[in-house]
């Protein structure tokens, strides 16, 4: 069972090797290098001659991006050609115009409106001034970057009926550029290549193995080699994950890897996969329910070494007890695994909670880095996933390094020098446990960065408390009132908040010294949910806040030197830009994501927007809209005897998306404590074939019966009631 109708009980809710390829000849490289230089050189001329934003401009600089020009930007970061900026994903600028002494002139230069009420979580790509940035469903934007004006826009059409198949609501992290073509993964599944300069499709492929599961793509495709890279998401409601690589040129499909086993009954496509099929009980009949595993965000590549990294997501269920009943590792759930690059063949891999039993993904960011470790030089990956500890991986075979926690933990007291977690026995016992950091993990997708400067990370973390409870009952696809979305697919083997959870909630930006595995400083926020970080050689780090304020700091003390209202709360991470000289910081800003559906930490709302800075900007910010919020829910008429049935109801089918009615205060989704009487009095006309279909409203047509939702109705009103003030 799960109790909500309080407020003192009524919370937040929760979610052949690889080094062996050939090396060329060293008059090859010199070829290769030269012809490299020629092309790079034609097109920078081409560029140069072409009016600036003309499709002839456009054509030039975009065809220019592969993995060469990548590569030779990091020298300069002159542009942003690719999501973290550099292949290593550092998010470390080069540029300094902008710095601690003159950040205080930053202004507006121009914000672009990306049409859209859901979450915004892309970092834009911007090439000579051409920038191209998604909003919620997918749609790709191109934008001039020196007057902020619209090129194209492309809508791939996602049925909105279908956002419910999501688990996080309809996002897009951004695109990918290569060669004249922009990719972007569809959160219906499709990759699609768009023409850079006009933004029509070049071509498309459906990534999905089986239509059949709640599958969404909603990460940022990178380019490696010449493929395109892309996961999916899915876990909780019962998916198998992979990742899989298509041609840029042609969308042919060229690998894919599963990132967890299949059914044992059948051949397994590769070695790592009958390795993998020993760590999990055959009992739980985990390829019934997919298993997870989903790499649905981060994908690294260090060219050097031939190898893509990339971040595993949660067991499905998330609960190993129903998954594996006889415990195991379960590989490669929760895990970093390093691919060839040619082939996408299994290399290493380390996971970094074994066993995964709280939704702790290790899909987070992560970061390329060369750092001395002990006196010596040592290539790592550094990570923070959501378990709430601090990696440092060794990137050449993925020995454990060291691990260190960056927020308070419950779940494991530190890890052995075999980089195994201590666990704490009660963390997976079958009593309520407040799990810390819960399910939306101390880190989520949003982007942390490096400077090698002052050798910090910095890391958007967090706390969101949520209790977790075994499920005894559940079963693949059961469906129970009281068990959490199951009405719309998700399959936890959890309740949640059976007992309020304990633990306090708190947004921080963390400062964190890998070498040291320390803290250096904090700045500690209204509310979790913060956007990604920037930090620039200008000594600076750039950070967007949940209560709507763009934020600069000195990288070094932590001191905040400059900020700009933004009106909606800000989740993606910007970015940084040269422009006929002239450095620009860019922002997506549109609140959202899985904690932004129902919860927010501003009292203003509005569209989707692009902001951008220079030193000097005169413009004027669009205006900030009042969030419409009604008085809290009375009048509706309903029988007390339903409101319990009406709260298992509401779990299964609602509270992810609207929150606790009256309690929550509602996100880019409206709390149905805080909205018209008539609304609630009516129920039955928004839940079944209702108007709000086209926005992502689920129809409950054939899920729910009209006796149901009079129950909902009854929690509803019965919730508003109860903590309602005294007269």
């Amino acid at each position: 069972m799960i109790r909500l109708p309080h407020a003192d009980s009524a919370r937040l809710f929760f979610l052949e090797a690889a080094t062996g390829a050939r090396r060329p000849t060293r008059l090859a490289h010199t070829a290769m290098t030269v012809g490299f230089g020629l092309t790079i050189a034609c097109s920078t001329a081409f560029a140069q001659n072409a009016a600036k934003g003309s499709a002839d401009h456009i054509k030039a600089v975009t065809s220019a991006v592969d993995g060469a020009s990548i590569k030779a930007n990091t020298a300069t970061s002159n542009d942003w050609p690719t999501y973290g900026l550099d292949y290593a994903e550092t998010r470390f600028s080069k540029l300094n115009q902008i710095n601690t002494d003159n950040v205080k002139n930053l202004g507006l230069m121009w914000t672009y409106n990306l049409e859209s009420v859901r979450g915004v979580e892309a970092t834009p790509l911007v090439v000579d001034g051409i920038m191209y940035v998604t909003a919620s469903w997918s749609v790709v934007h191109a934008v001039d970057a020196r007057t902020g004006k619209r090129i194209w826009s492309y809508d791939p059409g996602v049925d909105r009926e279908k956002g419910y198949k999501g688990c996080c609501d309809v996002v897009n992290r951004g695109v990918a550029l290569y060669k004249g073509k922009v990719f972007v993964g569809a959160y219906d599944g499709r990759l699609i290549a768009l023409d850079a300069v006009t933004g029509k499709k070049v071509w498309e492929k459906d990534t999905i193995t089986d239509h059949s599961h709640s599958y969404t793509v909603t990460g940022a495709p990178r380019v490696f080699n010449g493929k395109v890279v892309i996961g999916n998401g899915g876990a909780e409601f019962g998916v198998r994950g992979y990742v899989t690589a298509y041609d840029a040129e042609t969308g042919e499909q060229a690998w894919r890897w599963f990132a967890v086993p299949g059914d044992p009954g059948k051949p397994f496509e590769d070695d790592s996969m009958a390795a993998a099929a020993k760590t999990w009980d055959p009992a739980g009949k985990w390829w019934i329910n997919g298993g997870g595993g989903t790499p649905w965000d981060t994908i690294t590549f260090d060219p050097d070494l031939n190898l893509i990294y990339i971040g595993t997501g949660n067991g499905a269920p998330w609960n190993r007890q129903v998954r594996s009943p006889a415990g195991g590792d379960n590989l490669y759930l929760a895990s970093i695994v390093a691919l060839n690059g040619d082939t996408g063949k299994y290399v290493w891999h380390y996971q970094e909670t074994p066993g995964d039993n709280w939704d702790y993904t290790s899909t987070q960011p992560m970061i390329l880095a060369d750092i001395n470790i002990d006196g010596a030089p040592r290539k790592v990956i550094l990570h923070a996933p959501k378990n709430g500890f601090f990696f440092v991986i060794d990137r050449t075979n993925g020995k454990f390094i060291s691990a260190k926690n960056f927020v308070d933990v419950n779940w494991a007291t530190g890890y052995d020098v075999n980089g195994r977690p201590v666990e704490v026995a009660e963390a997976r016992g079958d009593k309520p446990y407040d799990s810390i950091p819960g399910p939306y993990g101390a880190h989520n997708w949003h982007p942390m960065s490096f400077n090698p400067q002052t050798g910090l990370v910095y890391i958007p973390a967090q706390n969101i408390p949520v209790n977790l409870t075994g499920d005894k009952d559940w079963t693949h696809n059961s469906n129970i009132p009281g068990q959490p979305h199951s009405g719309l697919g998700w399959n936890l083997g959890f309740f949640a908040n059976v007992e309020p959870p304990k633990s306090q909630p708190f947004g921080r930006l963390i400062a964190w010294d890998p070498v040291k595995q320390q803290q250096v400083w904090k700045q500690d926020y209204v509310s979790p949910w913060n956007g990604g970080t920037l930090t620039t050689a200008g000594n600076l780090v750039f950070q967007g806040s949940a209560d709507g304020r763009f934020i600069a700091y000195n990288a070094t003390s932590g001191e905040k030197l400059w900020e700009s209202p933004t009106g909606t709360g800000i989740v993606a991470g910007p970015a940084t830009y040269i422009i006929d000289g002239v450095q620009y910081v860019s922002v997506a800003v549109g609140w959202g994501g899985v904690f932004g559906e129902a919860a927010r930490a501003t009292d203003m709302e509005g569209p989707g927007t692009v902001f951008t800075f220079a030193a000097g900007g005169k413009a004027q910010p669009p205006s900030f809209t009042k969030y419409q919020m009604a008085g809290l829910l009375e009048g509706v008429k309903y029988d007390p005897a339903n409101v319990e049935a009406g709260t298992m109801l509401y779990v299964s089918n609602c509270v992810f998306c609207h929150g606790v009615p009256g309690v929550d205060k509602g996100g880019n989704i409206r709390n149905l404590g805080y909205v018209s009487t008539e609304t609630i009095a009516n129920l039955k006309d928004f839940v079944f074939k209702g108007p709000f279909r086209d926005q992502g409203m689920p129809d409950f047509t054939g899920k729910l019966k009209d006796e149901d939702v009079v129950k909902i109705q009854a929690f509803i009103q019965g919730t508003a009631d109860a903590i309602r003030p005294k007269k």
